[in-house]
């Protein structure tokens, strides 16, 4: 697994930042804003495009080199400037070296007429790491999504379409990797339909190679120094080039909808919430339905949550995820309340034995040290404030979160209507609708449904084959102590323990893969305990646990709902007995791709599996089922999308033959 690096930067006399590896400048030191406009928004035609947008359309824009970020900017100035209300702008920008906060920040201080979209950027600007990063502004109405890495290894894991390509990496003669025909090639199969292109650099190989690659270019007159730019528009992929290999059948998207944009979402906890502002953030009208007096009452209940990176150093679809999902999350926290919302006090998990030790000095060499240190003991100990059994790996932009908090802020969308105390007993489809249905009380109906309830979706024939299984766990709240509010970041061993919140610490947590009954019990606030002591018992005696009567121990219990590969079930569902039917060839062969079409059930998804990581992957799952829904480019690489999507257990069930 590669690791992200910032963008190292040299400024000269008069403040204007340049390149250190590509000997080059990041814009235009005479006349950066009238170039990117002309250049960028003008050959684009973004003006007469952004006033042509209808009040639920969209333009999608990508750009290879985000840089400072200063064309993002302009043309999210533009936009906001042309584009009637409800119409939404998505940017995806491919970016190997991003700059650091400080460095973008000084970099964008030299456009103060850009000041009111630049500080937005700046203040969502945390947590960038490696994979696809997922920005959301005005309510949804700009999405920006970062594709950090290297260009011919990150674009071809894209699924979208693009409707106007910005080409801005530095000077092909200073950076060739950027210019190349595979390239091209990439930006040729993610173009829609008269997509258009521009680009600065007027050489001639470029043209021919544009050409080439399906897009008809033009030199036209530049601006300042630059004599003349290209500019061009996509014709089609070239008839002598095999075309890019399709999605498999049961991997593409299913038919958009054309009814109503207006959908259910059954269950309020993270993924019910997070799906609703999703699609409502899209102009969706969405009635979150919760069988509880409130949203956030089973396991997205509890007080704290932790925030943190479980990884894998092997670049894993889950640990691609988690790296997505954990920069989205911490972006959307910065709308809450620090220290009683959420705190960035950060993590660390303690190397409680050699395995653990091993295994993270392999997350050390695989990760930048913005994602994860490995402290030893002395340091881990001043870190947390407390004394501890051992050092470990200290995640500095982890911590806690209260989970209510986030899913009412998700929930309090105006075009989300929160039905409380209605629970779903069964759904049937009827004229183009699915009526959700208690007992022979008709709740709703809409065009979509999106069943978000945890293990509950089992309830429905429809899923009921998924192979979601609960897990109860049990957090145990401790009244913190003068002396306990040494605690400053979160401790993991086996267990974990939380800095107070509101005069409370968290602990826990169990795993009892055989109990349904959620009433707390001494035992296991006892076995709290115990993972406490083998944290610090520093920490113990701070709280007086040993003075503590069993009977005055409080907490809460809660089923986790995971899956047995410990990814998120999040996307489409099919009809189950039609698709093994139309697939059984792959019991025998499963390099086969039968030309069938997937028997998709109409406007049935399903965002649920989230296990203990729901904080990180719940948010980022609901943004990636608005895109399904809504034909966006996924903010997931495609291979992370297809290792979530339901219809992965029945592949396996038909390749193994069972």
């Amino acid at each position: 697994m590669t690791t992200t690096h910032h963008a190292q930067i040299d400024w000269d006399e008069h403040g204007n930042p340049h390149s250190r590896a590509f000997a080059d400048v990041y814009f235009s030191t005479e006349s950066g804003l009238a170039e990117t406009r002309h250049v960028f928004l003008t050959q684009n035609r973004l003006d007469e495009r952004f006033k042509a947008l209808p009040s639920d359309g969209r333009l999608v824009i990508g750009e290879t080199g985000f840089g400072t970020g200063l064309n993002f900017l302009c043309a999210w100035q533009l936009f906001e400037a042309c584009a009637v209300p409800g119409a939404r702008l998505q940017f995806v920008s491919v970016e190997k070296y991003p700059l650091s906060l400080d460095d973008l920040q000084r970099a964008l201080a030299l456009w103060p007429e850009l000041s009111v979209f630049a500080d937005q950027l700046l203040t969502q600007y945390v947590a960038v790491h490696e994979g696809f990063q997922r920005f959301v502004f005005e309510g949804g109405r700009v999405t920006l999504t970062l594709l950090i890495g290297d260009a011919l290894q990150i674009l071809p894991q894209m699924d979208g379409q693009i409707d106007a390509w910005f080409l801005d990496g530095f000077a092909p003669a200073k950076n060739p990797e950027m210019w190349t025909p595979e390239l091209f090639a990439e930006l040729a199969r993610l173009a829609a339909p008269d997509s258009t292109i521009a680009t600065f650099t007027s050489t001639g190989w470029v043209r021919r190679s544009l050409n080439a690659a399906g897009f008809k270019m033009k030199r036209v007159p530049g601006i300042g120094h630059k004599w003349e730019v290209l500019r061009g528009i996509f014709v089609g992929w070239p008839q002598d080039v095999p075309t890019p290999s399709a999605s498999k059948p049961w991997f593409t998207r299913p038919p958009v909808v054309q009814d109503a944009r207006k959908a259910l979402v059954i269950g309020a906890g993270l993924a019910g919430c997070a799906t609703a502002a999703s699609l409502a953030a899209r102009g969706w009208q969405v009635s979150l339905i919760e069988r509880h007096a409130e949203v956030a009452q089973e396991a997205s209940g509890n007080l704290q949550g932790v925030l943190y990176l479980k990884l894998s150093a092997h670049g894993t679809a889950l640990s691609q995820m988690i790296l997505s999902g954990f920069g989205h999350t911490r972006r959307l926290l910065e709308r809450l309340q620090r220290g009683v919302d959420w705190d960035d006090c950060g993590v660390l998990q303690l190397a409680f034995d050699d395995k653990e030790a091993e295994r993270q000095a392999q997350l050390a060499r695989a990760f930048p040290s913005d994602v994860l240190q490995i402290m030893d003991l002395e340091t881990a100990q001043a870190r947390a404030g407390i004394s501890l059994k051992s050092g470990g790996v200290f995640y500095p932009q982890g911590g806690w979160v209260h989970p209510p908090a986030l899913c009412l802020h998700q929930a309090a969308d105006k075009n989300i209507q929160v039905l409380t105390h209605q629970e779903v007993i069964e759904l049937r489809r009827e004229n183009g609708l699915w009526q959700a249905w208690d007992g022979d009380r008709l709740l709703e109906a809409a065009p979509v449904v999106v069943l978000a309830g945890a293990a509950e979706v089992k309830r429905f024939p429809a899923s009921a084959e998924l192979p979601l299984k609960r897990i109860r766990g049990q957090i145990t709240h401790l009244n913190a102590t003068d002396v306990s509010a040494s605690l400053s970041t979160v401790v993991c061993a086996e267990g974990y323990v939380v800095p107070s919140r509101l005069g409370e610490h968290t602990l826990g947590a169990s795993f009892d893969f055989k109990s349904d009954d959620l009433t707390p019990t001494v035992a296991e606030h006892v076995g709290n305990l115990d993972l406490l002591r083998e944290i610090s018992e520093d920490l113990v005696e701070r709280l007086q646990v040993d003075n503590l009567a069993d009977d005055a121990l409080e907490g809460r219990a809660a089923f986790r709902c995971t899956s047995p590969d410990y990814l998120p079930i999040v996307g489409p569902l099919a009809d189950q007995q039609a698709f093994l039917e139309a697939y059984a060839v792959l019991g025998k062969d499963a390099r086969q791709v039968p030309d069938i079409e997937c028997p998709w059930i109409d406007g049935l998804y399903i965002n649920s599996g989230h296990g203990s990581r729901g904080l990180i992957t719940a948010p980022l799952s609901g943004e990636l089922i608005a895109a399904w829904l809504d034909n966006e480019p996924l903010p997931l690489p495609r291979a992370v999308a297809e290792a979530c999507h339901p219809n992965r257990f029945m592949l396996r069930k038909l390749i193994r033959g069972k």
